[in-house]
């Protein structure tokens, strides 16, 4: 793979400790999930954010390449933690796009598309179920 970029962060402490990242930008808190008895960020609100930024930017990239505009586009990345049936945790996803300007119908091909591009999506391709939903 050509490295475009490389992101670097350090914890302490685990899911109640502290993250930092080397450039400095990333600095702060963790905690449990407020559903597991914490309060604050915790790493799945993290991954979610990155994954709805990264998922909303394979949309604009694969409507850019086809002409197509979706101006007022916004994903929502909704991550869930809890026990699969083998034990241990596992996650799973639903990332909601609203694509005022297209029809239902494109914006869940638009969706599909930019599922096969996304870097997130790649990543957890068969790993994570994760499922797409068009909001109006």
């Amino acid at each position: 793979m050509q490295k475009l970029y490389s992101a670097s962060a350090t914890v302490e402490g685990g899911r109640q400790g502290h993250v930092a990242s080397s450039d400095g930008v990333l600095d702060m808190d963790l905690a449990m999930p407020k559903g597991l008895g914490g309060q604050g960020t915790n790493p799945e609100q993290l991954f979610a954010a990155g994954y709805a930024a990264c998922f909303e930017s394979a949309i604009r990239l694969v409507a850019r390449q086809e002409g197509v505009d979706v101006n007022g586009v916004s994903v929502t990345a909704n991550v869930d933690i809890g026990h699969p049936p083998d034990g241990g945790f596992a996650l799973e996803t639903e990332l909601v796009g609203r694509m005022p300007s297209l029809s239902r119908e494109e914006a869940e091909q638009m969706m599909e598309k930019a599922h096969q591009v996304c870097p997130y999506s790649r990543a957890t391709r068969g790993n994570m179920p994760v499922k797409l939903r068009v909001e109006a």
